[in-house]
C-alpha cells in the first residue's frame, strides 16, 4: 500500500466544525454503540465528515471526530490515513476511481488509464475547472463487468475508450448519464441472448421431481399402503412401485412410520385379533397420520393424508395438480 499523507498546509481549512444536522445525526450514531464502545462510531462519523467537506478530510475535521468521542487525534488520524475510502486530499465534483485490478487489466483498463492522464492529468490532480478528479485503486468488486470505474457514488461497467470519452463529455457538459454497463447488456446478465437452460420443459410443475426422479406421489403410495397393511415396512409390507425407497423413521437406519402412525397401527391389529384390519380401526390411523406434523418428513406430503390413501395394489395418486 502506498504511503497515505495529508494534504499540505496550505489546503487545509482553519476550521471544521460539523453543521446542527450531521452533529445530531452523529449523536444517534454514537448512542447505537454500548457504554464504553462509542469510539466504535469513527468511520461513520469520519465518512459524515468527508461528505460535509465535499468529497474530502481535512485534518481539522479528523480532530473534530477526535474530540466528539473522546479519542487521541492520532487514534482517528490511524483509520483516516488506513482506510482508501477516505480521501486526504481535495477532489473534483466528478472523482473517478479506476479498478486496475486483474480481470480489468485484461479487459482493457491500461487504455482508460491512458486517457484519464490525458484529459484529466495525473492522480490526485484536480481539473483547472474543479470538476475532475482521479485514482486509481484496488478492485471495486465488478470483475465480470470489467473494465469499470467508479464516479461518485455511481458505477460504469463494460466500458470501451470510446465510451469512456463519452461518459465524460456527457458528466463534463452537466448532463447525467446512465450508471451500469454501458452496452446493451442487464446487470451482470451474460451478454447477447440465452443460449442456456432454454428448454421450456424445464419450467413446467414437477411437483418439486426431477426429471424421471421420484416425486411425492410415489412417497405417498409408500405412505399409505403402510396404512392399509402393516404398521411397519417389512416382509409384509406391499411392493413399492419401482425406483421408490422405504419412508424413515428418525435415527439413522431405522425404516418405518413416524411412531404416531405405528402405535395406531399395531392397535388396530391387536383389536382384530393380529388379522386384517377393521374399516374403524383404518380409519382411526388414518386420522392419527393427520396429527402428524409436516416436519415429521421432508416430502411435504403430510398435509393431505387423507387425499393419498389408495388401497394397497392401486396406483399413486397423481398430485401434480
Amino acid at each position: 500500500m502506498a504511503v497515505r499523507r495529508l494534504a499540505p498546509p496550505e489546503l487545509q481549512p482553519k476550521a471544521f466544525a460539523f453543521t446542527a444536522e450531521n452533529l445530531a445525526w452523529s449523536k444517534r450514531q454514537i448512542a447505537k454503540y454500548p457504554e464504553g464502545r462509542q469510539q466504535s462510531a469513527v468511520i461513520p462519523l469520519l465518512w459524515r465528515a468527508q461528505e460535509q467537506c465535499g468529497g474530502w478530510l481535512p485534518q481539522k475535521a479528523i480532530e473534530h471526530v477526535a474530540g466528539l468521542l473522546g479519542m487521541p487525534n492520532i487514534r482517528v488520524l490511524e483509520v483516516a490515513t488506513f482506510y482508501t475510502m477516505f480521501n486526504l486530499e481535495p477532489i473534483g465534483q466528478f472523482h473517478v476511481q479506476l479498478c486496475g485490478t486483474t480481470p480489468c487489466m485484461l479487459r482493457g483498463s491500461e487504455q482508460l488509464k491512458e486517457i484519464c492522464r490525458r484529459r484529466l492529468g495525473e492522480q490526485h490532480h484536480v481539473t483547472v475547472d474543479g470538476k475532475f478528479s482521479w485514482i486509481e485503486v484496488e478492485c471495486l468488486a465488478a470483475c465480470v463487468n470489467a473494465p469499470m470505474v467508479q464516479i461518485n457514488a455511481d458505477y460504469y461497467e463494460d466500458l470501451t475508450p470510446e465510451s469512456f470519452e463519452k461518459l465524460l463529455d456527457e458528466l463534463s457538459a452537466g448532463r447525467t448519464p446512465k450508471p451500469g454497463p454501458q452496452i446493451a447488456r442487464q446487470f451482470s446478465a451474460p451478454f447477447g441472448e440465452q443460449i442456456t437452460l432454454t428448454d421450456a420443459a424445464l419450467y413446467k410443475r414437477t411437483n418439486g421431481a426431477p426429471p424421471g426422479g421420484r416425486s411425492c406421489a410415489s412417497d405417498a403410495y409408500v405412505f399409505s399402503a403402510s396404512i392399509g397393511v402393516t404398521g411397519t415396512f417389512g416382509p409384509s409390507a406391499p411392493a413399492s412401485p419401482a425406483g421408490v425407497r422405504p419412508m424413515r423413521r428418525s435415527g439413522p437406519g431405522r425404516t418405518g412410520t413416524p411412531s404416531a402412525l405405528v402405535r395406531g397401527t399395531q392397535s388396530a391389529t391387536a383389536a382384530d385379533g393380529g388379522t386384517a384390519r377393521s374399516a374403524s380401526a383404518t380409519a382411526r390411523a388414518r386420522r392419527t397420520a393427520s396429527r402428524i406434523p409436516r416436519t415429521a418428513h421432508q416430502g411435504g406430503w403430510w398435509d393431505r393424508p387423507a387425499e393419498i390413501a389408495p388401497r394397497p395394489g392401486a396406483d399413486p395418486p397423481n398430485l401434480s395438480g
